[in-house]
């Protein structure tokens, strides 16, 4: 922490909303569908971040969404995606998938397999300007390249092989391993957002779990490490 001000915020997972409908069971950090909370409305562009568990052969049915960056960031399992502009592709963990809405896009996520269940988060950040061209992107990148430090996987000018994504957005992903430490600076002026995606971590001495999330606002020195085992998502934000 700063030694004069703590600029961060835990969004605790006990206090997320929950939807179960027998095929999905959902989380959602920030306000969604009928959860509503007005402390939890997104932070900065990060509008949702919903942890969803999909039964084997089920999944959402094609939709529509517009003016919207949509990541889906898969923790086990595999999902299969179609939409209108003609793509098919399976995503699976270790893959970085962005589609942006934009004037619009209809498609639809399923669990292709019939035994196994599917966990992922969906991220939705709104996009630096409305009207955009509908696309699709998704790249892989090996746990190698992530296990025991932050990989971009992310990021406005899609530098060192990242997806590009319309926001002035870093995403970072680890995979950490215990007796891993990894080291952040959040620059003035700058925001960020931690999101416990699987196991437990611990941030500045803090412990979080699965579902956790920290807010933080303003420049602060992060250290992440774990005693048994974590994956992590750290959004740096305009």
């Amino acid at each position: 922490m700063s030694q004069n001000t703590i600029n961060y915020l835990i969004h605790d997972r006990n206090a997320r909303g929950h939807a179960q409908f027998g095929w999905l069971d959902s989380y959602h950090t920030f306000s969604f569908g009928s959860f509503y909370d007005p402390n939890r409305m997104g932070f900065r562009s990060l509008r949702v971040i919903n942890d969803d568990r999909i039964a084997p052969g089920a999944g959402f049915p094609t939709h529509s969404h517009r003016d919207m960056e949509i990541l889906t960031y898969v923790l086990s399992g595999a999902v299969e995606h179609k939409d209108s502009l003609g793509t098919g592709s399976v995503i699976r963990p270790g893959d970085a998938q962005i589609m942006s809405a934009g004037t619009g896009i209809s498609h639809s996520e399923f669990n292709p397999s019939q035994t196994e269940p599917l966990h992922l988060l969906q991220i939705w950040i709104v996009p630096d300007k409305q009207g955009l061209a509908p696309r699709y992107e998704q790249k892989s990148f090996p746990l190698a390249e992530k296990r025991g430090k932050l990989r971009l996987i992310a990021a406005q000018d899609g530098r060192d092989g990242a997806v590009t994504i319309h926001q002035d957005v870093d995403l970072y992903t680890a995979v950490l391993e215990p007796g891993d430490v990894v080291n952040y600076h959040v620059k003035p002026h700058r925001y960020a957002w931690l999101q416990i995606a699987q196991g437990v971590a611990t941030l500045n001495g803090e412990e979080l779990r699965a579902g956790d999330g920290v807010q933080i606002s303003g420049e602060e020195e992060l250290q992440i490490s774990t005693d048994i085992g974590t994956e992590i998502l750290l959004f740096d934000l305009g």
